[in-house]
């Protein structure tokens, strides 16, 4: 009688490993992608957020939030984001309405860079690898 064989040969699981490795590659850089852009939404939260509580502010002082040490007077609770993943810091600089505030990165996110918006509106980042569109999806 012959017994029967059984489990799996070499070539079997050396194509099995090979196939694996061809869909991490895939998936690996699209699944970062996607994960920072789901923190850059946080960063962008936090400079919407900002803004919205500065123009609150002017309102009732006549005057803008332009030092780093009065962004408490805003009531932000910090000046990082809700999970740490941006700082956020402020600076007067006329000719674009009288602040602006920079989200500053700290989970290394090299295509965008730092985000930042000013009293006008304009948005921006510090990277040049993506455009500024793609930055504030």
């Amino acid at each position: 009688m012959k017994s029967a064989q059984t489990g799996f040969t070499l070539i079997e699981v050396m194509i099995v490993v090979v196939v694996i490795g061809i869909l991490a590659a895939i998936a690996y850089p699209s699944y970062t992608e996607y994960v920072q852009r789901a923190n850059r939404s946080e960063g962008q939260a936090l400079l919407a957020d900002a803004s919205a509580r500065q123009e609150r502010y002017f309102a009732q002082n006549n005057v803008y939030i332009t030092n780093n040490d009065d962004l408490d007077k805003l009531g932000l609770g910090g000046k990082e984001s809700e999970t740490g993943k941006y700082n956020l810091s402020v600076a007067r600089v006329d000719g674009d309405g009288g602040y602006t505030f920079t989200a500053e990165e700290t989970f290394g996110d090299t295509k965008c860079g730092d985000l930042t918006l000013n009293a006008l509106g304009k948005k921006d980042r510090s990277g040049s690898v993506k455009s500024i569109e793609d930055c504030w999806k």
